[in-house]
């Protein structure tokens, strides 16, 4: 086994898992955990500003 067959394993094996990759990403099924994820660093700005609110109404 030549250093070009090792190279083409890699190349195939590196593509079959970026395809693998892409599929679930971009599953239906994981659509609604993902918007759910994409809102948590929203949600955590908006916690932050709320206590920052809370903290000027105390002084």
């Amino acid at each position: 086994m030549g250093i070009g067959e090792l190279q083409t394993i890699a190349t195939v094996s590196a593509f079959i898992a970026f395809i693998g990759v892409a599929w679930w990403a971009y599953s239906p099924k994981n659509k609604k955990r993902f918007e759910e994820d994409a809102q948590l660093a929203l949600d955590d700005e908006m916690k932050d500003r709320s206590s920052d609110e809370q903290r000027d109404k105390d002084k």
